[in-house]
């Protein structure tokens, strides 16, 4: 089941994004940068998020095990507790992210995850031309499914 992330259930989507980003960020940045991702901060950043207008939503099978996040078309946060992956529940949140958008669904990868880059592609996106820099050595590259 995925419902909208609330007030009630900010706490848990949260605690899933700190987890789940620590564990996909943990071979390409700091241990001190990753250790900044509590559930708190994760908590006040997805506050933001929702404040700023973007959808939330939880994904519960059982237990809350994977979250994601759009605004109009652009897909983002789309994070699955490490136990829980490899067992089409990304599959299943990214398919209901598409559906939720407006129009040509997109989202950004850093250059150096190749394992979110074969998921989007084998779920349809392609390239689009557009970069942006995060630091000096790391881009993050646009996607989109038309």
């Amino acid at each position: 089941m995925i419902i909208p992330v609330d007030e009630t259930n900010l706490l848990q989507a949260a605690t899933i994004h700190s987890i789940s980003w620590k564990e996909s960020h943990r071979a390409f940045c700091t241990p001190d940068f990753i250790e900044l991702h509590t559930p708190d901060r994760q908590r006040d950043y997805l506050n933001g998020k929702m404040n700023s207008g973007s959808k939330i939503y939880l994904l519960i099978d059982e237990k809350p095990i994977g979250i994601v996040s759009v605004t109009n078309s652009l897909i983002e946060d789309l994070y699955v507790l490490p136990d829980s992956q490899n067992m089409g529940y990304g599959t299943k949140l990214l398919q209901y992210a598409i559906g939720q958008c407006a129009d040509t669904p997109t989202l950004w990868i850093l250059e150096t995850n190749k394992r979110a880059e074969k998921f989007y592609r084998r779920m349809g996106f392609k390239k689009t031309g557009r970069r942006n820099s995060i630091t000096d050595e790391l881009d993050e590259i646009e996607y989109a499914r038309r």
